[in-house]
């Protein structure tokens, strides 16, 4: 599946949060992940993030698709990273 995880956490979590995610997905923008995950993968991030977080301040979102294709994507500026290529 495809995913997108956009987080807003504090500061003294954020570069925990950004350096775990880096493992699984592709930084595309501050606070911006996304790539493709098994179902498995998917709760394992979801579930060290819980661990990661202070649920009472910071806030993750979760978007999911079967794949890429499906979703309209448009960029204006320039990315952070060319992850067109990476398999």
């Amino acid at each position: 599946m495809y995913v997108v995880i956009v987080y807003d956490v504090g500061v003294d979590r954020v570069n925990k949060v950004r350096s775990f995610l880096r493992e699984y997905m592709n930084w595309v923008q501050n606070s911006v992940f996304e790539g493709e995950l098994t179902r498995a993968e998917f709760a394992k991030v979801k579930s060290r993030l819980k661990e990661l977080i202070e649920e009472n301040s910071d806030h993750i979102i979760f978007y999911s698709s079967r794949d890429r294709k499906y979703l309209g994507i448009e960029n204006l500026g320039t990315p952070k990273a060319d992850t067109s290529n990476i398999i």
